[in-house]
């Protein structure tokens, strides 16, 4: 009686991933807005790293950083987009246990990493305005290779617990994921067994990570406001200033979604509205990240003409 009970509760070997069932048009459209987003993703992020390393002026740890961000976003965007579209096109709805445990492990892991890195290129920030005269000494090649190094462990580290935790999980059925991705909220809706110490490792591991990347951030651009306002001209304010802008933007929309699908106590929670979040964050706002750090950027931007005029000429010449 005890093993037929526990094969019960183990036969799940594979889910079905809706994606939005209900309105073929709204799919449809938003297939095609999904593949144009993520060629422009791939595109321009393999650009920026392009560009990075074929201009030395834009050899410094700040584009550095921007480089791994780009790689991150590349492999973020990959792991889930293109199985989107293939579940909302009907073509491969189904997603084996270990697929969907790993398309998980690496969205959450890329997710935390990118925080990371986003607070240690606050970090920069704070010594590019505050310590000009030293920046060359704090922010040299070893460090800020340790940095992103540092970002990248803790981030996948940080998922590690939980991914484990979710493995220990039974699912008995029924095995349909209101979802085009395996999201965590998915997992314990479906889960025959008790979920709460799921959802506080979730809750405790968000936590931690937005709170530590928070507190960088935060005290980063305090200090930088600070600077900033005690500069005597204008024009001096206004250049500190569009420093660290771009970054600014793209922490806020990063961060306010983020803790939105993530820091919550309870999972039990719309996953409809889940879906609409988790399209915004993983499609829009990393394509608006992109542009914000290319057409905000006048360093990135010259480099982009001078390639672009560069081939162009190399065109016309017969």
């Amino acid at each position: 009686m005890a093993g037929t009970e526990m094969r019960n509760q183990t036969n799940v070997q594979e889910f079905i991933l809706l994606g939005f069932p209900r309105n073929w048009y709204f799919q449809m459209s938003l297939i095609v807005v999904c593949a144009v987003m993520y060629i422009l993703r791939i595109v321009g992020n393999v650009s920026i790293i392009a560009l990075v390393r074929t201009h030395p002026r834009l050899c410094t740890p700040m584009y550095f950083f921007l480089c791994n961000l780009s790689f991150l976003e590349i492999w973020l965007t990959t792991a889930c987009v293109p199985k989107a579209i293939a579940v909302m096109l009907g073509t491969s709805q189904t997603i084996s246990f270990t697929g969907c445990l790993l398309q998980f492990f690496f969205l959450l892991s890329m997710g935390s990493t990118e925080c990371f890195l986003l607070a240690v290129m606050a970090y920069d920030c704070y010594l590019a305005i505050c310590h000009p005269l030293r920046y060359s000494s704090l922010m040299n090649g070893t460090f800020s290779a340790q940095l992103a190094f540092l970002s990248w462990l803790c981030g996948f580290l940080a998922i590690s617990v939980l991914a484990v935790l979710i493995t220990r999980l039974s699912f008995c059925g029924p095995n349909i994921i209101n979802h085009f991705l395996c999201d965590i909220d998915s997992w314990i809706a479906l889960s025959c067994m008790d979920t709460r110490l799921v959802e506080l490792a979730m809750f405790i591991d968000s936590f931690i990570v937005f709170m530590i990347s928070c507190i960088i951030t935060l005290v980063s651009y305090i200090y930088i406001i600070s600077t900033i306002l005690r500069i005597p001209s204008a024009q001096g304010r206004q250049k500190a200033f569009s420093t660290c802008s771009a970054h600014l933007t793209v922490v806020t929309i990063w961060y306010g979604t983020g803790i939105f699908l993530y820091v919550k106590p309870s999972a039990q929670n719309s996953l409809d509205l889940n879906k609409t979040i988790n399209i915004f964050n993983t499609i829009v706002t990393l394509l608006l990240n992109l542009f914000i750090y290319t057409l905000r950027n006048k360093e990135v931007k010259e480099a982009l003409g001078k390639t672009v005029r560069g081939m162009l000429s190399s065109f016309q010449t017969p």
